[in-house]
């Protein structure tokens, strides 16, 4: 059995993907990495909320984040996050 620490930040971790808009924004970044005016199109929402929703994800180590300019680019963070998801939507599936 993990230690309470580890049960608890996986429970932190699953909360974070108890939100619809939060995995719309995951599937957006599945494509490419974008910018928050990008995600803020591909699923009709603010900018603001959109980056709200993106600190919550950089915070959980789920998105990464690149600066070119004046313009940051976020990105999945790594492969777990895909295989997360996919295991998520196959078992919903059965």
């Amino acid at each position: 059995m993990p230690d309470e620490n580890e049960l608890c930040d996986l429970a932190e971790l699953f909360k974070v993907f108890g939100d619809s808009t939060r995995i719309r924004i995951l599937f957006v970044l599945f494509e490419s990495e974008v910018c928050v005016c990008d995600i803020a199109d591909a699923i009709n929402m603010t900018q603001s909320a959109i980056s709200h929703q993106l600190q919550i994800l950089k915070q959980s180590k789920l998105v990464k984040a690149r600066r070119a300019g004046k313009s940051i680019f976020y990105s999945l963070a790594d492969d777990h996050v895909r295989t997360i998801i996919a295991q998520g939507q196959e078992h919903i599936e059965e």
